[in-house]
């Protein structure tokens, strides 16, 4: 993919370095030239010095044919701003943003704009709401039968046992991370807002696993 950052802090540079070590061409905007000093000798892509959301500015940074953009500033109204512009006005399909108000979180969230809390979240959060996880796995048994793969869930499984989750989606929850830190959920083990879920399933029922946890949770209790 070709993808464009606007922001260099800390999120921002250690998101452009993890999707240039997948192969991916990247653009980094930010208004301040030694932003990118953090992202090290070994950054193979292009810095562009500007507002964000300054459509000059994303064109010189490839905007036009970008298949994702990540508008991870420090500032809510700038990312959505710049969000709502590749979107928008350039039609850029894969776009999420970096929003510290929760409230409005949810408000872009029904726009269409997928949004990312700050503390909890980490880079690899930011590469899964950009699709990169979604035709990848963590790790394969030789066979090729079995994989472990994160998996991405609706906010509706939010509460569900583990038991449960792995009962819709046949899918087994080997481990999760919840602020940070690896769990080994039991059965009764009950699903948190952010954890990152990592399930072993045969790989013909990966697709169907992730399709099944994307989906809003529906109880016939």
């Amino acid at each position: 993919m070709q993808v464009v950052i606007m922001g260099c802090g800390r999120v921002g540079s250690s998101l452009a370095m993890a999707m240039q070590k997948r192969g991916h061409t990247v653009a980094v905007i930010d208004r301040d030239h030694s932003a990118f000093v953090r992202l090290g000798p070994d950054f193979r892509g292009t810095t562009v010095i500007g507002v964000g959301f300054d459509r000059d500015v994303l064109t010189r940074a490839g905007i036009e044919t970008a298949d994702a953009f990540a508008a991870v500033s420090s500032g809510d109204n700038s990312n959505i701003i710049a969000a709502r512009v590749a979107r928008e006005t350039f039609g850029v399909e894969r776009v999420v943003a970096r929003i510290y108000d929760a409230k409005r979180a949810e408000v872009y969230e029904r726009l269409g704009i997928p949004t990312v809390a700050t503390v909890p979240w980490t880079t690899e959060r930011f590469v899964s709401a950009l699709g990169e996880t979604s035709t990848t796995t963590a790790w394969r048994d030789p066979s090729g039968t079995l994989a472990i793969a994160q998996l991405d869930i609706d906010e509706t499984w939010i509460g569900v046992t583990v038991g449960k989750f792995q009962e819709e989606t046949g899918a087994r929850i080997a481990f999760l991370t919840r602020l940070g830190r690896p769990i080994l959920p039991d059965m009764k083990t009950v699903l948190q807002q952010e954890d990152v879920i990592y399930a072993a399933t045969l790989i013909d029922n990966l697709v169907n696993a992730r399709a099944t946890a994307r989906a809003p949770y529906t109880t016939s209790d």
